[in-house]
């Protein structure tokens, strides 16, 4: 793989040189931010899996040896974890619920740092779609590559990647691009790549897209992105240039009046569950599931720092509902409650209660409730111990202890 030469912002030089003071000086700022669930990262969904798809944890954080995992729909992944794609593969990623990449064959992508106002991401090999539906006043989404940074500047449709010769590309299907390196800084504006064979000013090349390529990009993408409801009129670039957003899920999906677009997998709510208005609750989402069921319970836990704990659900809904929001039990019936859709909801591994059970060193656990506190945990694998925080075992009366089959 190659070997990153970027050039961060000025955020992420104070970052470096903070690293550089030592571990014990990055221990301690981890220690300072233990309860403090906003002092955590955000974390990304992974959406889609076609083939063979892993993650790696912590690269970025200086880990030696690379422990590979499969992914799955659902997995969360966040700063310092690694995404490939390998041959005949390819994953989809959603960093809120209207930023989006696709990942092609043979292509790895480094998270490099998560947040509400800043997306950094690191592509090492191969090549990526970067779906950009929003970004706020202010707001950074950017690629890194050998030759520079490349920043997303406005809501578009962009590709960035790697040619056999080793140069770099950028294409920018609809939006606004820069390039900041070396060579210096410039924008890469709506039908045009950029071509980077170097370091230097004399090594980049500005054209113009062709448009059957284009179509072919666009068709493939968007058939990928929307199985169900793709069309083919984005093969004619032209059509797309005309209407750019028509398949923009917001505008398609009943769940985002309802639930805030910076959380992942919104627009599954609409395909696998139904909104009602519940008596002292406002509009929930009611999974279509069979009697009986109780969230939490078709899935697996997963260990990954900095979180500890973290639910990974099989279910294909499985991420805004186990990760946002509250359930109430209803009517033998369970709904999820979402934060109100203009707030900034904050990722949590999973927004359970942990309960000691009658069978020695057994816990349990019971889906949150409106109005249960989340106990935030701080977990580092090289801290003794490894869980710090307030305690997540809890004993006292909860919202849904007694609800049917709600403890598991």
């Amino acid at each position: 793989m190659r070997q990153l030469k970027v050039w961060p912002h000025i955020t992420l030089v104070a970052l470096a040189c903070a690293l550089i003071g030592g571990v014990a000086a990055a221990l301690w700022v981890r220690h300072q931010q233990v309860s403090e669930a906003q002092a955590l990262p955000s974390a990304a969904r992974i959406e889609r899996v076609d083939g063979q798809v892993g993650v790696s944890r912590n690269v970025a954080g200086g880990s030696n040896a690379q422990q590979w995992l499969e992914a799955t729909t659902n997995t969360p992944v966040s700063v310092g974890d690694r995404i490939y794609a390998r041959d005949n593969s390819r994953a989809a990623v959603a960093f809120t619920g209207r930023n989006f990449a696709r990942l092609n064959p043979r292509t790895s992508l480094d998270v490099m740092y998560l947040a509400p106002d800043r997306t950094q991401l690191a592509l090492r090999d191969g090549s990526a779609m970067f779906d950009v539906g929003a970004l706020a006043p202010g707001q950074l989404f950017e690629v890194a590559t050998p030759f520079g940074a490349v920043d997303l500047d406005q809501p578009g449709l962009y590709e960035v990647g790697y040619n056999d010769n080793g140069s770099a590309y950028v294409s920018v299907l609809n939006g606004l691009a820069r390039v900041v390196g070396l060579g210096g800084t410039g924008q890469i504006g709506k039908g045009e790549m950029l071509t980077l064979l170097g370091q230097t000013a004399a090594d980049v090349a500005l054209s113009r897209l062709d448009p059957g390529y284009a179509g072919n990009l666009l068709n493939d993408y968007y058939g990928y992105r929307y199985p169900r409801i793709y069309d083919g009129r984005y093969s004619d670039y032209n059509a797309y240039l005309n209407d750019p957003y028509y398949y923009d899920p917001s505008n398609r999906f009943v769940s985002y009046r309802y639930v805030s677009d910076v959380v992942p997998g919104v627009e599954d709510l609409d395909a696998y569950g139904d909104w009602q208005d519940v008596s002292g609750y406002g509009h929930c989402w009611h999974p279509r599931v069979d009697a009986g069921w109780v969230p939490y319970q078709s899935g697996y836990w997963d260990v990954s720092d900095p979180y500890g704990l973290t639910w990974v659900s099989s279910e294909p809904w499985g991420y805004a509902p186990y990760h946002y929001g509250r359930w109430a039990s209803v009517n033998n019936q369970w709904f999820w409650i979402p934060e109100a859709v203009n707030t900034q909801p904050a990722y949590s591994p999973a927004l359970v209660a942990y309960l000691p059970l009658t069978q020695a060193n057994e816990i349990g656990w019971v889906p949150l409730g409106p109005g249960d506190p989340y106990v935030p945990t701080y977990y580092d694998a090289n801290w003794q111990p490894h869980y710090v925080g307030g305690s997540p075992v809890v004993q006292g009366q909860l919202v849904n202890l007694n609800a049917p089959g709600a403890v598991t």
